[in-house]
């Protein structure tokens, strides 16, 4: 291990990530009552320009005046390059912000960019006098955005997430799509079906990983067929994504699903643990478990499966 380390961001369950448009306050309370663990109010790409003002007053509406439980509450701004996103922040954080546990920041291309907010937010925060901490987090989805993740992790003390946000990632890739976050048929790699988002998706989760981040997976366009969403779930969640976004409830529970480390996982980890113990207590460094070694970094990996069941555990 490097004797450089960086904290690890405050620890949230983001298996499910509801989006939801700040123009539709009539799915707020549906939102509210849903089992998402993680819910972000849009003012952005879901809401177009005639109605973004309208959506972020709804937006403070909702944040104070609907009990959310105990689900994290964010809010997509607009971004940098618009006109909309100071007032997004100014108005929402200085009248809502206690409600508010992070703000989403879309197509980040720069650390830059994480300052300009950051430094919005810290003042307000001041301002008012709001005691929590406003947490920020990134949507990964510009060329520029991907070259330049690892300066991104670093940019602020506020960060918590990465999102990948693979249509706009897309289209700033001029790929070749046929559905949101699913696989290009024409896409293969020895004559198989291969997927074109795994360089970018593993190297965000890198900087995620080597700086304290949590690592969130973006939508799935086609809502209408299950099965495409859990296997595009199963990907990232195999890599180490910790959530998925939801775009219509009927997604929620897919997510909830498969980013959840299954029964058999989390029993295999504790006896992972067990069985260590026991060797130490032998004075041994390593051990067997069902016929294969384990040894710490079996330890470290089974602490992973075991520190998100207890999460998911506390919630429920």
């Amino acid at each position: 291990m490097s004797f450089t380390q960086f904290e690890q961001a405050r620890p949230r369950l983001q298996r499910s990530e509801l989006a939801v448009p700040g123009s539709n306050p009539g799915m707020f309370e549906k939102a509210a009552a849903s089992d998402a663990d993680y819910i972000f109010l849009d003012c952005e790409d879901a809401v177009i320009p005639d109605d973004k003002e309208q959506a972020r007053k709804n937006i403070i509406e909702a944040l104070n005046d609907i009990d959310w439980g105990n689900k994290t509450m964010s809010v997509r701004i607009n971004g940098l390059d618009t006109h909309y996103m100071y007032r997004d922040v100014v108005d929402i954080v200085e009248q809502a912000g206690d409600r508010l546990d992070t703000i989403l920041i879309p197509k980040v291309g720069t650390a830059q960019d994480v300052h300009a907010v950051d430094m919005l937010v810290t003042q307000i925060e001041e301002a008012v006098g709001i005691k929590e901490k406003i947490g920020l987090e990134c949507l990964i989805e510009t060329a520029l955005g991907g070259a330049n993740v690892m300066t991104i992790a670093q940019a602020s003390s506020r960060l918590e997430a990465f999102h990948f946000g693979v249509a706009d990632y897309a289209a700033s890739l001029r790929s070749r799509t046929t559905v949101i976050g699913g696989l290009n048929p024409d896409y293969v790699c020895d004559g198989n079906p291969a997927d074109q988002w795994h360089a970018a998706q593993v190297n965000m989760l890198t900087a995620c990983r080597a700086y304290g981040l949590r690592a969130i997976d973006g939508p799935f366009g086609d809502f209408s067929d299950p099965e495409a969403f859990r296997e595009a779930a199963r990907r990232v969640a195999a890599l180490g994504y910790e959530g998925k976004w939801a775009i219509h409830p009927s997604q929620i529970e897919l997510a909830n699903e498969v980013m959840s480390p299954p029964e058999a996982e989390v029993t295999r980890a504790r006896r992972v643990l067990e069985a260590l113990a026991e060797a130490a207590a032998a004075g041994k460094g390593a051990a067997q478990l069902d016929g294969k070694m384990i040894d710490i970094a079996s330890e470290k990996m089974a602490r992973n499966v075991i520190a998100q069941a207890d999460q998911i555990g506390a919630r429920t």
